[in-house]
């Protein structure tokens, strides 16, 4: 089995935004728990988003409430998040990941940075955001 690749990430102004996609080889998204982290500099990887078929949830870090969207395409097997109005705190490496759903990371929003859950990671892609 292999991991999604992430693609969309580059620099954008503030307020600008990004959609990021993973797509899926090796591994049928809609059968696991879903989402994306981030990575920002001198700082550890923490959710920003999960979505789960199974468990009927889709959580969203604090931060990013209101702000991202994450949403998938089950016939491309294409994850994707929406990234607006985006602030130069948003800026990190973002890794799409994918989780049996048995491991409850997107059951209970207090899991979203749960790395441990984690059975597949895409490749990170670098977002920047700065004037």
């Amino acid at each position: 089995l292999s991991a999604a690749a992430g693609a969309g990430g580059g620099l954008v102004q503030p307020g600008g935004s990004l959609r990021l996609s993973c797509a899926a080889s090796g591994i049928t998204l809609d059968a696991y728990a879903i989402g994306w982290f981030r990575q920002a500099p001198g700082k550890e990887r923490e959710g920003v988003s999960c979505t789960s078929s199974s468990d009927g949830t889709t959580f969203y870090a604090d931060s990013v409430k209101g702000q991202f969207t994450i949403s998938r395409d089950n016939a491309d097997n294409t994850l994707y998040l929406q990234m607006n109005s985006l602030k130069p705190e948003d800026t990190a490496v973002y890794y799409c990941a994918a989780a049996d759903v048995r491991s409850g990371w997107c059951r209970h929003r207090r899991t979203l940075s749960a790395r441990n859950a984690v059975d597949y990671w895409g490749k990170g892609t670098q977002v920047t955001v700065s004037s």
